[in-house]
């Protein structure tokens, strides 16, 4: 019966140095548009469409730890919303191949063989597998936290190519609608700083709270042990 170390080499013989350093790039283009958004004042108040379709890339990579509705918001008091909204689905699709590419990386070099096999994942991917499209489509145009299905598609083996088509059909309606909101409105730049404030504090408490429990729960099993 092979051991675990046979397992985890046999996991690291399926990443080629090639993709270790795609997988590299790919975090540090992220944390390097992150970094440039908060150092540059003048960045944040650009016009430039550029700019927004960078800025789709860290505000929807993996677990976005900054939220894209102010900024899209912005964008659309000064643009036709057809015009935000297609930069906004460009970026949300480079985005996406490189989700796809970093879930990839991680399912294979962490052999999730074993996960995908188990009671509830099986019973998710199999769900998930009945209607595909339908659930993608719903998840990109609503509200809901799309992050989980980032790493389902992964885990289901569901085709790249099909991915995008559904993110894409589920995003254009979702950016014009708010591309509407924001140029029919057009909201003043401090309410969009502080709904910016507010969404990154709804985004990342819950993560913070978690982590100051595991350490509690640490210390006091350390505490129990003396």
């Amino acid at each position: 019966m092979p051991n675990a170390n046979a397992s985890q080499n046999f996991s690291y013989d399926r990443i080629s140095k090639r993709r270790i350093l795609v997988f590299s790039l790919e975090i540090i283009l992220v944390l390097a548009l992150l970094v440039l958004w908060f150092s540059s004042e003048k960045l944040q108040q650009s016009r430039n469409l550029w700019v927004l379709f960078f800025y789709s890339i860290p505000c929807q990579f993996l677990i976005a730890i900054v939220p894209h509705e102010p900024v899209f918001l912005y964008f659309s008091k000064f643009y036709q919303p057809l015009i935000v909204t297609l930069v906004s689905v460009s970026g949300a699709i480079l985005t996406e191949i490189l989700n796809y590419s970093t879930f990839k990386f991680i399912v294979d070099l962490s052999n999730f063989d074993r996960l995908k096999h188990s009671g509830i994942v099986a019973r998710i991917i199999g769900f998930f597998h009945r209607a595909p499209f339908l659930v993608l489509w719903i998840a990109g145009f609503t509200p809901i936290p799309f992050y989980p299905f980032r790493f389902l598609v992964v885990l289901a083996k569901y085709p790249l190519g099909k991915y995008l088509l559904a993110v894409a059909l589920s995003r254009t309606p979702r950016f014009f609608l708010l591309a509407l909101l924001g140029y029919t409105f057009k909201l003043p730049d401090w309410v969009l700083a502080a709904l910016f404030v507010s969404m990154i504090l709804l985004m990342n408490i819950p993560i913070v709270l978690k982590q100051i429990q595991r350490h509690r729960k640490k210390n006091i099993r350390h505490d129990l042990v003396q």
